[in-house]
């Protein structure tokens, strides 16, 4: 199973974000597991750390790029998937680069807990605790 993990994934466990981080972390255990192969788009490593920009100094930056690298592939961004998000005209335009990389990437699923924000993308989204339900059927 191939998942394209939003920022906010990423960001309730790093920050550990109550009450959102015991299901992130159980994602992030699939995919080191090898039970899913996650994708983080380099875009959103770029997010999270501009998020957290008080909480990492340079050799933090590092480490957590380090970590993030054993348990997930980064997905680069390209021009095409810059085009194909344009072309989709939705309102937030870094959503629409996550569910085009998605398609690009043949992912089975976005996982977000905003999956309002996803309802016109070709690739479902779900949140973390489904996927959780999924896995355990």
């Amino acid at each position: 199973m191939k998942l394209m993990l939003d920022a906010n994934i990423l960001l309730d466990v790093l920050q550990n974000r109550q009450p959102h981080v015991r299901a992130s972390s159980l994602i992030w255990k699939i995919c080191e597991c090898g039970q899913a192969t996650g994708y983080v788009s380099s875009l959103s490593f770029a997010n999270l750390v501009y998020v957290m920009r008080k909480e990492l100094d340079p050799a933090s930056i590092e480490d957590v790029y380090r970590k993030l690298s054993l348990l997930f592939r980064w997905a680069d961004l390209s021009q095409s998937d810059l085009s194909r998000a344009a072309a989709l005209r939705w309102n937030d335009f870094e959503d629409a680069l996550q569910a085009v990389m998605a398609r690009r990437l043949g992912a089975d699923y976005i996982v977000t807990r905003n999956v309002s924000d996803y309802k016109n993308s070709p690739i479902p989204a779900i949140t973390p605790e489904e996927l959780l339900r999924i896995m355990a059927e």
